[in-house]
C-alpha cells in the first residue's frame, strides 16, 4: 500500500490522505492514481505534460524527489508521498 498525503488546500478534508492498495511501481505512477481518487488535486499537482507543478514539491518518505530520480523514483509498499504546494503572499 502507498499513501499520499496532500494538503487541505488542494482537495477536501475528507481526500486528504489518499490510499493506493495496488502497487504503484513509482512515485509518477503513484501520483497519477490521483487522477481518478482525487482529481481536483491531481490537476493541482501535475501540469498538462505530466510534470510536477514548480510550485510543488513531492517527497517520498522524507525525501525530496528533485534529490532522487523524479517521477521515476521507485515507490515500494509501504511508501508515504507527501505533496507540499508554496504558498507566497506579500
Amino acid at each position: 500500500m502507498i499513501t499520499i498525503e496532500l494538503p487541505k488546500t488542494i482537495c477536501p478534508a475528507d481526500q486528504s490522505r489518499i490510499t493506493f492498495d495496488d502497487s504503484h511501481k513509482t512515485v509518477g505512477d503513484a501520483l497519477r492514481g490521483l487522477a481518478t481518487k482525487a482529481p481536483r488535486a491531481f490537476d493541482s499537482v501535475m501540469d498538462e505534460r505530466g510534470d510536477v507543478r514548480r510550485h510543488v514539491n513531492v517527497f517520498l518518505d522524507g525525501e525530496s524527489i528533485r534529490f532522487l530520480n523524479g517521477l521515476d523514483t521507485p515507490a515500494p509498499s509501504g511508501s508515504a508521498i507527501l505533496i507540499i504546494t508554496a504558498i507566497s503572499g506579500g
